[in-house]
């Protein structure tokens, strides 16, 4: 099978989609505008066949249209949230893989950001769009503390070198939050100098891994003493210490 390739394409302020090229197809994941795209397309010398979309927002969606008036791409998105997909061909569920060629992509649900959410796994890669960021998660504008946790575990299952491609770079700030409910992770303390240093040099701090994600991401470390200690929540259970960590990122 043909090794797929993955591009990283800055758009807006702060979001990335990414281009998945491999067998003779070139998928967008979230493309939030069409002039980027269009750019890396042509600088690669690839013809856009998908466009796969993790949530409805129009950051994620916003040039879906144009590029599909383009290129004749098919639209790929939720199943349970196609009336709010722009120009979607395609449904996708949880336990029917999606074929893109050679490749089985299964799709994970993963509601609590957006009610129809998913991400889209690729071998050794998962697009995470809004759920899971680096060193963070969504905010949830359309889901409960318990089932963003649930849709987080989904993720965290998956292999620990499993690379995850999320929809914004906010990996500095994520990581300075981080920092304040667990400053005695060494593995936290390693991963910020990495990531201020690729900040400083402009680069961007994607893809992680899923092992990373684990060692780091206050959102999937609910059993951490330090953090149990730093929320005064010792021996609450898993889903109040989310909510919390949730709250006090909000507010950070």
């Amino acid at each position: 099978m043909p090794s797929l390739t993955i591009d990283i394409i800055p758009c807006l302020k702060d979001n990335y989609a990414y281009l998945v090229s491999g067998g003779g197809l070139c998928a967008v994941v979230d493309p939030s505008e069409a002039r980027p795209v269009e750019t890396a397309l042509a600088a690669r010398g690839l013809k856009l066949t998908h466009i796969l979309n993790t949530h409805h927002h129009w950051d994620h969606t916003g040039g879906n249209e144009a590029l599909k008036r383009a290129t004749g791409a098919t639209v790929v998105g939720p199943a349970k949230d196609r009336e709010r997909i722009p120009a979607i061909d395609i449904g996708v569920e949880e336990g029917r893989a999606w074929r893109f060629g050679e490749y089985a992509v299964a799709i994970l649900e993963v509601p609590a950001h957006t009610k129809g959410a998913i991400s889209f796994v690729f071998p050794g890669a998962v697009f995470t769009g809004d759920t899971l960021f680096a060193m963070g998660c969504g905010r949830l504008f359309e889901g409960t503390p318990a089932t963003m946790q649930a849709s987080l575990a989904k993720l965290a299952a998956l292999p620990d070198d499993t690379q995850v491609y999320c929809g914004h770079e906010y990996t500095l700030n994520n990581g300075r939050f981080a920092l304040t409910l667990e400053p005695g992770n060494a593995a936290l303390q390693a991963r910020m100098k990495a990531v201020e240093a690729a900040r400083a040099k402009g680069e961007p701090t994607v893809p992680s891994t899923i092992g990373l994600e684990k060692r780091t991401n206050p959102f999937l470390r609910t059993g951490s003493a330090e953090i149990r200690a730093a929320l005064k929540m010792r021996d609450a259970d898993d889903v109040a210490v989310f909510a919390e960590i949730r709250r006090r990122k909000d507010a950070f």
